[in-house]
């Protein structure tokens, strides 16, 4: 096993399923102790902790909380401390995605992809700074290459990942030179669950517009953030990870 990480504790969150779960299992294959954030996944974030520790005892644990709701964040990151005693790194993964085509966008969906995908990783961090400076640590965003490729009947969503995008360098340039800030920025990794997504030649039309003809898998994505974690000189940077969608007119 590469240690690359170790002695290191790791927050991701919406960590239970997906793209998340398969984060943790990379840091913690690297060698970081791991606290897996879940709101609804309970069964599914236990089961991952379980397999973890049966791995190397001791090296995770799993934290429920609302991430909508706001002040229970520092709450979460005193339980992500209560693990090793620090926190050297951020892994805002938790995200809501859905279609909100002008005309039918409600404020109840205003606030839930703008809370999940950027008031909640603001808020996240500005409750992990403190620790995160004193361990010299980092902060990783999953952001979305659609936040500068909109995509249509996805208006605020498009928007909120926008968000993350610009807070990913404003934090970059707010907790520098203790904290570093960067963005993974995902192309197709794994289709989203239900709706028009399920259509085969929707699918196929969306991935012969990337350059590889292929979809990614959830271990890119995880291997993306661990080089940002690992890369001492790199600050307030979005590494796109989509198969050469976005270069792609």
């Amino acid at each position: 096993m590469s240690t690359v990480l170790a002695g290191k504790t790791v927050l991701v969150t919406g960590a239970a399923r997906r793209v998340g779960a398969a984060i943790c299992r990379r840091l913690h294959t690297v060698g970081a102790a791991v606290v897996v954030h879940h709101h609804r996944s309970a069964e599914d974030a236990q089961a991952l902790v379980q397999a973890l520790n049966a791995a190397r005892a001791g090296s995770a644990v799993a934290v429920r909380a609302d991430l909508l709701d706001t002040a229970a964040l520092p709450r979460l990151i005193t339980d992500a401390l209560a693990l090793n005693g620090r926190l050297d790194a951020l892994v805002n993964n938790a995200s809501s995605f859905y279609a909100t085509p002008v005309g039918a966008i409600d404020e109840q969906a205003w606030n839930d992809l703008m809370g999940t995908n950027l008031k909640a990783p603001l808020f996240l961090s500005q409750a992990a700074a403190p620790a995160l400076r004193a361990a010299g640590g980092c902060i990783v965003n999953i952001i979305d290459i659609h936040a500068e490729l909109p995509m249509k009947d996805h208006a605020v969503y498009t928007a909120a990942k926008g968000g993350l995008l610009a807070l990913t360098r404003s934090l970059a340039r707010e907790l520098g030179p203790e904290v570093r800030v960067n963005g993974v920025s995902p192309g197709t990794i794994i289709w989203p669950e239900g709706g028009d997504w399920q259509d085969e030649d929707a699918r196929q039309r969306i991935v012969s517009r990337t350059v590889l003809k292929r979809t990614g898998e959830p271990e890119d994505i995880a291997a993306a953030v661990e080089y940002m974690m690992t890369a001492p000189f790199v600050t307030g940077q979005i590494l796109a990870v989509d198969g050469g969608r976005s270069i792609v007119a």
